[in-house]
């Protein structure tokens, strides 16, 4: 069997790469492919990732180019991790995978099935219980969440990264930011939120659109400004994967992200940043844009989240998730990061290559 991973953007690959190392086990082909438009500092980020996990690739010059492609390979399955714009006419021809690459509250969530792959991968029953309704004559298939098993399985995960790596004090509690480029907290933080957590580790591993596009400039200057503290490491373009850093934290602040329900899910404390700067357009008379943005399941940071709706209520917020770092993960909440992640076992990319090579 041969497989094709769709790697349109880098941060793709958290999600695919527990599947890969399955799918060599089982003595798959694979094959990843890249897209050359990108400016040099993601293509260098792209090329030193192709090398770390010694991965067997395909460049093609554009996303145009990506249809006649997969329609001449010689591939069995192609997975997308997003929406395929061309995902019906493909599917004349080849077998499809949907796997979304993240499970947070953004409607696009829900949105990437309207043009149906020959599969979709979901995660936990709730998601799987809402697609089913929206999309009845569509595959679905609940599986779990593969970019959480290195850090479900029954060994303990090794980050690639270590705190003294990173010039960071192994035994002073790691703090792990992590916000989304949009809606995003990075704007509405205090500006030298940072000084006042001295006497912690700051890890900030921002979204890559943050990090790599021109309209986020702002956020840029925001974050190489932390950056400059002694105590503060801010994770490069080359760094994609959240999975590392989340192995090294103690508490996880985010806004928006799917992050919440990952870090949530390896039963750790979790900060919900519940203020974001929005554009103009997404504000007042506009407000309904925001709404519909965001689905209906960011209700569940309420009650799975030490919840901030200031950022002047942060330090609080820290100092609680510290001392009480278990308060959220009782019964009920285990319940709903189940209904929402799938089953936290370990085993999701296990699943997915044996419905492969059955189907």
């Amino acid at each position: 069997m041969k497989v094709f991973f769709d790697v349109l953007h880098l941060y793709y690959l958290p999600q695919y790469l527990p599947l890969y190392k399955q799918l060599l086990q089982k003595g798959a082909a694979v094959c990843f492919v890249f897209y050359n438009e990108q400016d040099k500092a993601l293509k260098e980020a792209a090329d030193a990732a192709i090398k770390t996990h010694k991965l067997p690739v395909h460049w093609l010059e554009s996303e145009d180019e990506s249809l006649d492609f997969y329609r001449q390979c010689d591939g069995e399955w192609i997975i997308f991790g997003k929406a395929f714009a061309q995902m019906q006419v493909l599917n004349q021809s080849k077998k499809t995978v949907l796997m979304q690459h993240g499970i947070g509250p953004k409607a696009c969530y829900y949105h990437a099935s309207n043009n149906a792959a020959s599969v979709r991968f979901v995660e936990g029953e709730h998601r799987l219980a809402r697609l089913e309704s929206l999309y009845p004559n569509d595959k679905f298939v609940d599986t779990g969440y593969a970019k959480l098993d290195p850090l479900l399985q029954s060994q303990a995960f090794t980050s690639q990264h270590s705190l003294e790596d990173l010039g960071l004090d192994p035994n002073k509690p790691t703090l792990l930011y992590a916000p989304t480029f949009y809606p995003s907290s990075i704007e509405m933080m205090e500006k030298n939120w940072v000084d006042e957590y001295a006497h912690c580790n700051i890890i900030i591993k921002p979204h890559f659109f943050s990090l790599t596009r021109n309209k986020y400039q702002k956020q840029q200057q925001l974050l190489n400004k932390w950056a400059q503290r002694k105590h503060v490491y801010l994770a490069a373009v080359s760094e994609f994967n959240l999975v590392p850093f989340m192995a090294l934290a103690d508490v996880m602040i985010s806004d928006a992200s799917s992050a919440i329900f990952e870090f949530f899910a390896l039963k750790k404390p979790v900060i919900w940043c519940n203020f974001y700067k929005l554009r103009w357009s997404y504000r007042g008379p506009f407000a309904y844009r925001f709404k519909a943005r965001l689905d209906s399941d960011i209700d569940y940071f309420e009650a799975l989240t030490f919840k901030v709706d200031k950022a002047k209520q942060l330090p609080g917020a820290i100092e609680q998730a510290l001392s009480q770092p278990q308060a959220k993960h009782n019964q009920d909440n285990i319940k709903t990061i189940t209904k929402l992640a799938g089953k936290l076992d370990g085993l999701s990319s296990q699943r997915i290559v044996s419905f492969l090579y059955d189907n």
